[in-house]
């Protein structure tokens, strides 16, 4: 049965994901490119990088929503300050790791850094259940601010 889904690689790749992952790896690996399925592999290619900017674009809205919570909720904050204070870092360690890893995910970020602001407000909002017109309609720091280890509103 197995080589008989290989025989036909867009079924094996709808078929048996993994196997399919498996079989192209031997066949690049033994320079047999004329069997690679190179549809979907193209594919498979191009939503690697479609995942990394859509984890960056969720750090990104959680690290806004985290430091809007640290600088307006004003009576959790004595309680909360360092937990809040931990996930900002945490958020920071994850995006500055994938920026390393990636510095061309730093221009993704830039464009949709105003979009990660207005979602940051509506999660932030959200969780403090006020109204979203609580927060300024600019973002509170550039970008390189937010990022930044050392800053905090």
């Amino acid at each position: 049965m197995v080589a008989e889904l290989i025989k036909n690689k867009t079924n094996l790749y709808e078929t048996d994901y993994n196997l399919w992952i498996l079989e192209t790896v031997k066949q690049l690996e033994n320079k047999n490119f004329n069997a690679v399925d190179w549809e979907n592999l193209i594919e498979e290619v191009l939503d690697l990088s479609e995942r990394k900017r859509r984890k960056m674009t969720s750090l990104l809205m959680k690290l806004i929503e985290h430091l809007l919570i640290l600088q307006y909720w004003d009576s959790e904050k004595e309680r909360n300050k360092s937990h809040w204070e931990r996930e900002i870092l945490n958020f920071r360690l994850q995006i500055m790791e994938e920026l390393e890893d990636s510095p061309s995910l730093n221009n993704h970020l830039n464009n949709k850094f105003f979009d990660c602001y207005l979602k940051g407000c509506k999660l932030a909002s959200k969780h403090f259940q006020l109204p979203l017109d609580r927060f300024p309609e600019k973002p509170i720091a550039s970008l390189e601010q937010i990022l930044d280890e050392n800053w905090l509103p």
